[in-house]
């Protein structure tokens, strides 16, 4: 086991390959994909792959219960929704950091980029964060 005061990097307990949502998506189409691949939450990118944000489940029960947005749920696209901008890290930054952004920001995830802080290559949850809390003692 690890000590507590050992803090890892990002990239060994985000998820990799992160499944994301385009710009200009309708909304219907990714919250099919949320519920396809059973995440709370997707990375938002540009038609050039840069991450501009994030939706969540969160943002769509919002539409849901808000009867304007609910009324145009059709005509809707992920932009109108999402969370922006991302508040995203690279692979290097450690957990505890990864964890004070995560509070402080009061979110659920971060979009983990490449070197160019732009390109989404992974997914850091707070799931992740609690699961790997068993590895730790004293």
């Amino acid at each position: 086991m690890k000590t507590l005061r050992e803090s890892r990097p990002v990239g060994e307990l985000m998820t990799g390959d992160p499944v994301v949502a385009i710009l200009d998506m309708p909304l219907a189409d990714a919250a099919a994909i949320m519920d396809f691949y059973r995440v709370t939450g997707l990375p938002v990118v540009d038609w050039e792959g840069h991450v501009v944000g994030v939706l969540n489940q969160t943002d769509l029960l919002h539409a849901r219960t808000t009867e304007a947005l609910w009324s145009v749920w059709p005509g809707l696209a992920v932009r109108h929704l999402m969370t922006e901008p991302a508040v995203t890290v690279t692979p290097d930054v450690t957990v505890d950091e990864a964890a004070r952004l995560m509070e402080e920001h009061r979110i659920h995830r971060l979009v983990v980029t490449a070197a160019d802080g732009e390109t989404p290559i992974g997914v850091l949850s707070v799931s992740d964060l609690v699961g790997s809390m068993g590895e730790w003692s004293e």
